[in-house]
């Protein structure tokens, strides 16, 4: 991975991480604006990925960004909007790190 892959792939996270919580003011107090600021914030995210996906290809961008994303979200639904999850949810959301995770390192294992 580039330096300016890397830094991509870091803003494109905090473009996503914004538009999450832009998403969720909404959904708390709807407006407008907030609705306009959520979809310019993914489509700003989504152009970068763009980029990221002609870089690395599709599978490896994606998969990066998502693993990525659910730490991230779930960092901020948590922490910053106190967000609680049971027992299941959570291992659901380990489950799926470790399985994202999985499919973005596999062919790096296996010799593809």
């Amino acid at each position: 991975m580039t330096t300016w892959g890397f830094l991509q792939l870091c803003l494109s996270t905090a473009v996503f991480i914004l538009a999450a919580s832009a998403a969720k003011a909404w959904t708390l107090a709807p407006g407008a604006g907030k609705l306009a600021l959520t979809l310019a914030l993914y489509t700003i995210g989504n152009l970068i990925m763009l980029r990221l996906i002609r870089e690395f290809g599709m599978g490896l961008a994606l998969s990066l960004s998502a693993v990525i994303q659910i730490v991230a979200v779930n960092v901020v639904a948590f922490a910053y909007f106190g967000e609680k999850v049971n027992l299941l949810q959570g291992a659901g959301i380990l489950l799926a790190i470790f399985a994202v995770g999985l499919v973005s390192l596999g062919p790096y294992f296996s010799g593809r």
